[in-house]
């Protein structure tokens, strides 16, 4: 009884301990491929915002004009040149990762978004913390909180319907189903990297800027916990490291956000 109960532990440990603060604070010195991606890769944008918005534009414009079903990539290959979806991952007791499952994708490429509700310094996400892996924590502090699951997944659906302009949702709220109607918003479920198993992307911030059309922002998989219109939406991306092929699993490294 007590060995089942020390190997589940350590199991939800190696998926959680990535995303510990301390634990990473201690470990990033052993790592000296990590080390030197960190001080590489962590202080410039590896794509400007505008090339962001433009790539989120052109998809979103290909799904909103197609009326895609839920599940349908045809829209996604023809806009991006590649279609990602989640599947049981490479990596061992990693649980589900997410593949380019067809076409290619550039170096230099956004490949994926990391969906959540978005709270900042002084927003209370205690409760929804708990024994959750899926809490991301951006550069200046900002916490994205990625779990699909129990009081996340309340959260989120309560801020989305909160935050409707009229006739128009500002967030998409179908990522926490298993048909995401926005096909990149599965970057929560991205694995870590190792040793052997180097990155090929990484994760950047990115404000939606205040032009961005209301008619779009329906696709946009993450929303404020607080109610203030004066604050940009962060939404964190995923950008491709090099050229990635259909058949490869996509991998971060925990320890880098892109300012």
């Amino acid at each position: 009884m007590f060995r089942a109960v020390l190997t589940r532990f350590l199991t939800k440990w190696k998926s959680y301990r990535h995303r510990f603060v301390p634990w990473i604070a201690l470990n990033l010195s052993k790592n000296e491929k990590t080390l030197r991606h960190v001080t590489e890769r962590s202080k410039d944008k590896l794509v400007p915002d505008e090339q962001v918005s433009r790539t989120l534009l052109h998809l979103f414009q290909s799904l909103h004009h197609a009326g895609i079903r839920c599940g349908d990539d045809h829209s996604t290959l023809q806009s991006l040149g590649f279609c990602i979806d989640r599947k049981p991952s490479t990596l061992p007791s990693a649980g589900s990762g997410v593949f380019v499952t067809r076409g290619f994708v550039p170096k230099g490429a956004l490949v994926s978004m990391y969906p959540g509700t978005v709270y900042q310094l002084h927003e209370p996400v205690l409760l929804q913390s708990i024994r959750n892996p899926f809490v991301f924590r951006c550069i200046d502090g900002v916490l994205v909180d990625g779990n699909d699951k129990g009081l996340s997944r309340v959260v989120f659906r309560s801020c989305s319907g909160r935050d409707r302009v009229g006739p128009f949702l500002m967030s998409d709220a179908t990522w926490l189903t298993d048909n995401p109607r926005n096909p990149l918003a599965v970057g929560q479920y991205v694995n870590n990297c190792s040793d052997e198993r180097p990155a090929n992307v990484c994760y950047q911030e990115y404000d939606v800027p205040d032009g961005f059309p209301v008619e779009l922002r329906r696709f946009l998989p993450n929303v404020n916990y607080g109610h203030d219109a004066q604050r940009p939406l962060r939404c964190v991306v995923l950008v491709s490291l090099r050229d990635i092929t259909a058949g490869e699993e996509l991998l971060s490294n925990y320890y880098t956000v892109v300012q």
